[in-house]
């Protein structure tokens, strides 16, 4: 129940612009799950959940970007390092240049790391485009890439 209800939390956040753990509290009972505002405060403080801006003046809930060491596992850094051959930032996107035919491979890859940070991925044969939600996390994105490829 509770790992249902986790997860049902980070959709909440990811979907929607909840700024307080009342408001939280609320979509979770919607979704049908009765919970307590001391249950909902436990879940944020595991889940590691952050109020960040939300581009509009006010603040939102969402899942705190993980360490380097938690995006990029083995199979992770092997397809980058192989594939990946320039890497740039301008405002919220993300351009990553690869070998012919490899790009999908990134996109999925970046897909794969679920980043609520990511909106999404378009890959082509040698190019990927990532979206990300602000300049911030794209700039913060893109180094972590760079520095790994080193």
């Amino acid at each position: 129940m509770k790992s249902h209800r986790q997860k049902t939390i980070l959709t909440l956040i990811s979907e929607k612009n909840i700024e307080t753990q009342e408001q939280l509290l609320k979509e979770l009972q919607a979704s049908g799950y009765k919970s307590t505002q001391a249950t909902v405060s436990r879940d944020i403080k595991e889940l590691r959940i952050i109020k960040t801006l939300d581009g509009m003046g006010g603040y939102r809930y969402c899942a705190a970007m993980k360490n380097e060491a938690d995006h990029f596992d083995d199979r992770f850094r092997v397809i980058f390092r192989e594939c990946v051959t320039k890497v740039d930032c301008a405002f919220n996107q993300i351009v990553i240049k690869t070998m012919p035919g490899l790009a999908a491979a990134a996109g999925a890859n970046i897909d794969a790391l679920h980043m609520p940070e990511v909106v999404g991925c378009l890959s082509g044969d040698d190019t990927t485009l990532v979206i990300m939600r602000d300049a911030d996390s794209a700039m913060e994105f893109s180094t972590e890439i760079r520095r790994m490829l080193e």
